[in-house]
């Protein structure tokens, strides 16, 4: 009779080619056997690309002290958590409070991105197994599994970890090979729960090529405030790390695959561009490929708390995270509006437009607003309303011209609300221009391109409705002394902002009109839209318009991490 066995840590790659697993004499009497699963020598690094706030951020350890590049942050010692996003409700209503009280000063100091750094030091998820393949902790944090919020992306990384490498068991009695239980569910997987009718098939031969190569998990967090291009380089720089690390142990490692979120596939995608042929395939998750108004309208207002597609418990959830990222203007924008990496989330020059538009809707039959609160007062008995404003336009069709123009009373930036700790010697229209500028860039030099072998998954779910496009809407009460127009709503003078995110102004200084942003009109997955997730349509090998999850949490959906899975072995395939 065979006696039992226990896994022992993940072996240990050996320079000479071989591999080591440490382990401890035991008395004769202890006959559980320690097993070690030998790697094959072919190895296929995964590295998870995370979104924006995805990465944990900390104070410069080591600062730069120069008279111009002074690099400590005025808030915080060097080593302190900047930025690490709650793992749970009770941690996230803590950083509430604490986020709600900081003053926008406070907090563009905090957020000083040329002071700033990846923090490694996060919680992780370690993967739980019962055979084979048991990864200790540092070995992780080795692999950056500390630098992403492991709520968002711990599911995702343990998930792959354990399943990737155990393909095939042996029955012990049978001494029969068998499908491990993961990969037999993944081969026969209904398609339509990814969007789509048919997916090529995964069979048994498919998974003996597959299971040739060994698959490390790893991750890749970056200054989410700095520019992705800067942030593309450094991820060319890990994947060279990662390679050259395999390959001084005698270990083949050619190409590796990444798996990103959101902004991550902005990154991975300009870093393909530069190495594609280190690539071996790209799987992009609810990625913004064309941006998202969603950014326009949290820089201009604030963040959203509420949506018409929430239940009670996701709107208290949206409340929360509202109060950490900032519920109003004078909170996001002096943040954000010098931001190159948050500037390149918003539409670009490819997002379907119009997407901005500003609406005044003509009610007749009650002068006074308030008269029609009170109880028995006169109903409106007629609404009649004109888009003014369609933007970008055949007219003004530059999106970044736009977001250049702090006159407009609908302009994105605020330059007043921008510099509160009057950090920008130089001027702070200078600094959000230079920034804008570097969006553009960006956006024009990544185009359309994909690479090659890529896959997308994106939300495109009724019940996760998205900022399409971005309407402000005034009512006007009875007869108007002014004829509105497309010039005068336009040129009209901005007389105040509210809490509640309206706008006043006051057109040819005769009629008073307050302009309110309307609230999400799409479907998508809470943040990106479906008409920007589906972007690359028909530039990529296949594209799956997947519900059933939130922005955040797409990685945590069950039919994702399978979909996931099935794409990594289906880019082995095509490899070969």
């Amino acid at each position: 009779m065979r006696e039992p066995t226990r896994p022992l840590p993940s072996l240990v790659p050996l320079p000479h080619g071989g591999w080591g697993v440490d382990s401890y004499m035991s008395s004769a009497d202890y006959t559980i056997r320690g097993l070690g699963l030998v790697p094959p020598n072919t190895i296929l690094p995964i590295i998870v690309v995370p979104g924006i706030m995805g990465t944990n951020l900390r104070a410069k350890t080591n600062p730069r002290l120069g008279r111009l590049n002074d690099e400590r942050n005025e808030k915080l010692t060097p080593g302190a958590i900047a930025w690490r996003p709650p793992n749970d409700i009770p941690s996230a209503v803590r950083d509430a409070h604490v986020w709600n009280k900081l003053s926008p000063r406070d907090r563009q100091k905090w957020f000083d991105r040329a002071t700033l750094e990846v923090d490694d030091r996060g919680p992780i998820v370690v993967p739980q197994t019962d055979d084979g393949y048991v990864v200790t902790e540092a070995e992780l944090r080795s692999r950056g599994w500390g630098e992403v919020h492991a709520e968002s992306y711990g599911l995702l990384l343990s998930s792959l970890q354990s399943q990737l490498n155990q393909t095939f068991g042996m029955d012990e009695k049978t001494h029969r090979r068998f499908v491990k239980p993961h990969w037999k569910r993944a081969m026969g997987y209904d398609p339509r729960k990814w969007g789509v009718r048919e997916i090529a098939p995964l069979t048994e031969a498919h998974l003996e090529n597959y299971a040739k190569n060994y698959y490390p998990v790893y991750c890749f967090g970056y200054n989410w405030l700095d520019d992705c291009e800067t942030s593309a380089k450094l991820l060319e720089k890990r994947v060279a790390d990662i390679m050259d690390s395999w390959r001084k142990l005698s270990r083949t490692c050619e190409k590796v695959i990444l798996v990103t979120h959101s902004m991550g596939g902005l990154v991975a995608r300009a870093c393909a561009k530069r190495i594609p042929g280190k690539i071996a395939g790209v799987i992009h998750g609810a990625m913004p490929a064309y941006g998202a108004p969603v950014a326009y309208r949290r820089i201009a207002c604030g963040t959203e708390a509420f949506s018409p597609s929430n239940g009670v418990k996701d709107d208290i959830a949206g409340y929360v995270i509202a109060q950490i990222l900032g519920d109003s203007p004078e909170k996001t924008t002096p943040v954000l509006a010098t931001s190159p990496g948050a500037l390149e989330l918003l539409p670009n020059h490819l997002y379907p437009g119009p997407w901005l538009h500003v609406r005044v809707v003509k009610v007749r039959g009650q002068a006074n607003p308030a008269d029609h609160e009170r109880k028995g007062g006169i109903k409106p008995t007629d609404e009649a309303a004109t888009d003014y404003l369609k933007l970008p336009s055949s007219i003004a069709p530059n999106p970044y011209d736009l977001y250049r123009d702090m006159r407009r009373w609908y302009r994105l930036i605020d330059p007043h609300l921008a510099d509160p700790a009057k950090k920008h010697k130089k001027g702070v229209l200078k600094a959000i221009t230079d920034a804008i500028d570097t969006a553009e860039a960006f956006h024009r030099s990544l185009g359309d391109y994909y690479h090659p072998n890529t896959y997308v998954f994106y939300g495109d779910d009724r019940s996760k409705l998205s900022f399409g496009q971005v309407r402000w809407v005034a009512r006007q009460w009875g007869n108007s002394a002014t004829a509105l127009t497309t010039s005068n709503v336009s040129a009209a003078q901005i007389l105040g902002r509210s809490y509640d995110r309206s706008r006043r102004v006051m057109v040819e200084g005769k009629t008073d009109l307050r302009f309110e942003p309307d609230p999400q009109d799409t479907r998508g997955d809470g943040t990106v839209p479906h008409q920007s997730g589906a972007g690359p349509a028909g530039k990529v090998k296949q594209l799956f318009a997947a519900q059933g999850f939130d922005h955040q949490g797409s990685y945590n959906n069950s039919d994702i991490l399978m979909l996931t899975l099935r794409l990594i072995a289906k880019i082995v395939q095509e490899m070969s």
